[in-house]
């Protein structure tokens, strides 16, 4: 609620033209651009910045223009491109749905949300944003920076809580109706959580929306309390540097090479490794070497 306990709405016409004038030119925005390269964006975005991004894209397009292209490599291939982007769970289950949409959906992305959610690695939020970007549907997504807009423009809240499933309600019922719009509007909406209504350094003196709930109630800071996630010597570091061992290597590789990439905490890196076999990320050769996914056999 806004102040006095009033529903502040978004102005969809007054953000449509706010976007129309400054939004970013993202290559995968641009005229032309197919739903299974909208679709390795986003799977690419998911807690990666888009300047890391964007160069690794346009590789991929390059190389693997359509599904059955990526579906025609290996995994360890797959995985050797996706580079240091980070949580390489993703570029492997890209490929399971690349291998997907080639057998089973005629080589093309499919625009209906039901069934991009029945295809591996699609999550609720994939499935709407290649529905709606792609296709250009009317359909709420809903990202943290669209949830982070709307529980401050609408609710008045500096941080927006845990997800909840009320998130997708809300988010259409915002929503303009023209179809055309929403799509539109959806964009727009998670480009101002992005460059304007950011997490910590919001700008409200560029922000067009001319209503917002939280700048009424004078910015009121938020109760929650933020912990910052740290990289240097994780578990997450340690499978990096695992497998930055494997991309570099040309075939399987002795388990020295993988005990020397990681000497600071062995009990660590074999938990690393463990993990990284569970996950289908390395596999193990019958005479004890290491590969990547998709290579042991090489």
């Amino acid at each position: 609620m806004g102040s006095g306990g009033v529903r502040v709405s978004i102005d969809s016409d007054v953000l449509i033209d706010w976007y129309g004038q400054t939004a970013r030119d993202l290559p995968w925005r641009r005229p032309g651009v197919s739903a299974w390269q909208i679709l390795m964006s986003e799977i690419m975005l998911q807690q990666t910045p888009v300047v890391r991004v964007e160069p690794v894209w346009r590789d991929w397009v390059a190389r693997w223009p359509v599904p059955s292209a990526m579906a025609a490599a290996t995994p360890g291939e797959v995985l050797r491109a996706w580079g240091k982007l980070g949580y390489p769970r993703r570029a492997l289950r890209l490929h399971e749905c690349a291998r997907a949409l080639a057998a089973e959906h005629g080589d093309e992305v499919p625009g209906d949300v039901e069934v991009l959610l029945g295809l591996p690695g699609i999550g609720a939020y994939t499935a709407r944003a290649v529905a709606c970007f792609a296709y250009g549907q009317r359909v709420p997504v809903v990202d943290t920076n669209v949830r982070r807009v709307v529980a401050r423009a609408v609710h008045g809240r500096a941080e927006a809580g845990n997800p909840a499933a009320r998130d997708l309600v809300e988010t259409e019922a915002l929503l303009p109706v023209r179809i055309d719009r929403a799509a539109v509007f959806s964009a727009a909406l998670m480009e101002l959580g992005a460059v304007v209504c950011t997490a910590r350094t919001p700008d409200c003196d560029v922000c067009p929306l001319p209503r917002c709930a939280w700048l009424a109630a004078g910015r009121p800071a938020s109760d929650v309390v933020r912990r910052t996630q740290k990289y240097d010597g994780t578990d997450r570091q340690a499978r990096g540097r695992l497998l930055d061992v494997l991309r570099g290597a040309s075939g399987p590789v002795e388990r020295v090479a993988l005990d020397l990439a990681w000497t600071r905490d062995t009990g660590q890196r074999d938990r690393a490794l463990d993990s990284l076999l569970t996950d289908g990320l390395v596999e193990q050769t019958p005479d004890g070497l290491f590969a990547l996914a998709g290579e042991a056999g090489a």
